[in-house]
């Protein structure tokens, strides 16, 4: 899959070396054409969008409405289920802070995950010690998935949302969200999913999902930074009041009472960043006319077992996931080498043009429960190929075998 002519860093030099960008995971690399369609808005088109009435806004409005309605067709939802947020991290306590403080009640169980990214633990976990809320942490088996069988047992009437992502953004695992959801249901209880890690590489339809809430960033599907998609099922919109209150979303205010406009618009104060949301509508458009998601997942699956391969020969290095499950559908791998920090070995391999994650990835009781300090991540994306990967395991061979 020959991309990496699309995405304009690319041509540069780093550190003296080609660039292999390895922190997919993180956030991805831009292609022209949504750098375009930003520089496009701000240079030909930048107006104010909702109550202009002049051509220039109006033209605005109707852009911003058009992305909103890909994003419907994108994930198979309603145009009025979209809420435009600042990206996964808002779209979680956004839900914390309106549903979850009006429909959560001292006593009651919220189900999150040990692998959680810091975005879906702490909101519930704040949430849980401001109302009595109890927390139930769903663990790991022995193979790096999530424990269904615990999972059961934790569900009960007094569950009343299970929070959990898609795919772990350390371990690459996809969870059985089919089993996961359906369980939930039948103690009558909501469902968010943290689609953030899963959405570059994943079909998602969030009607066959039957989830309540579900949210992703731009920033790691090829889009600018600074926006976010929040899935709210209709069921919920009128039962949900504003998490913020301002300009936009508002129907008539006096000295004395206030209404606000329908769903997605009433969740959605202020001015919209309205930059990100024509990046993120290229975005959407680049993976319509070039990326086919069966053949992307065959690809990054393909460059995890590279990676594994080239792995398992390094003795020093233990992998942190299910080598079965990232074979066939990862996109990418977390690891350890004995004797080295996981800061040292980035730092390290920064020296080639090599760019991977190091630390807890924001998933600190995960690396608590594992033992670990931190680790090291190695993610792709389609502008990755084998290359990259054999580059990347000469060079950590180099620093076994020589050390600094």
């Amino acid at each position: 899959m020959k991309y990496k002519k699309d995405f304009p860093i690319f041509k540069r030099k780093y550190r003296g070396h080609d660039l292999i960008y390895l922190d997919s995971a993180a956030t991805s690399q831009k292609p022209q054409a949504v750098i375009d369609a930003v520089s496009n808005f701000y240079a030909n088109g930048c107006a104010n969008i909702g109550r202009s009435v002049y051509d220039l806004g109006e033209q605005a409005t109707r852009q911003v409405n058009l992305v909103r309605q890909k994003l419907a067709n994108f994930i198979n939802s309603d145009f009025n289920e979209i809420v435009f947020t600042s990206g996964a991290t808002s779209g979680i306590n956004f839900v914390a802070s309106t549903w979850g403080a009006k429909f959560i009640q001292p006593g009651d169980e919220i189900i999150i995950s040990v692998s959680e990214h810091h975005a879906n633990f702490v909101p519930w976990q704040n949430l849980a010690q401001k109302t009595g809320t109890v927390l139930r942490i769903l663990n790991l088996t022995s193979d790096y998935e999530l424990d269904l069988v615990a999972y059961q047992k934790l569900l009960t009437s007094k569950t009343k949302l299970v929070a959990i992502t898609y795919s772990s953004n350390v371990l690459g695992v996809i969870n059985n969200l089919d089993l996961i959801i359906s369980l939930a249901k039948k103690f009558g209880a909501a469902v968010l999913i943290d689609a953030a890690q899963a959405i570059s590489y994943h079909k998602i339809d969030v009607k066959k999902l039957d989830c309540d809430f579900l949210v992703f960033s731009g920033h790691k599907m090829l889009a600018p930074d600074g926006v976010g998609v929040l899935y709210i099922n209709q069921k919920w919109h009128d039962q949900i009041d504003p998490y913020q209150f301002g300009g936009g979303m508002i129907s008539s205010v006096s000295l004395k009472q206030v209404t606000y406009l329908k769903s997605p618009v009433k969740f959605e104060a202020g001015t919209l960043p309205i930059g990100s949301i024509m990046g993120l509508g290229a975005a959407l458009d680049y993976y319509q006319e070039h990326l086919d998601y069966h053949d992307l997942q065959k690809h990054l699956a393909s460059l995890c077992a590279n990676l594994l391969d080239g792995l398992a020969k390094l003795t020093a290095v233990k992998v942190i996931g299910n080598p079965k499950q990232l074979r066939q559908s990862g996109h990418l791998v977390s690891f350890t080498v004995s004797g080295f920090h996981a800061h040292d070995v980035a730092a390290y391999l920064d020296q080639f043009g090599i760019c991977t994650r190091a630390g807890n990835h924001c998933a600190q009781p995960l690396h608590d429960v594992l033992g670990l300090a931190a680790t090291v991540r190695v993610s792709f994306h389609v502008y990755n190929n084998k290359h990259d990967v054999d580059y990347l395991l000469s060079c950590l061979k180099e620093l076994i075998e020589r050390g600094f």
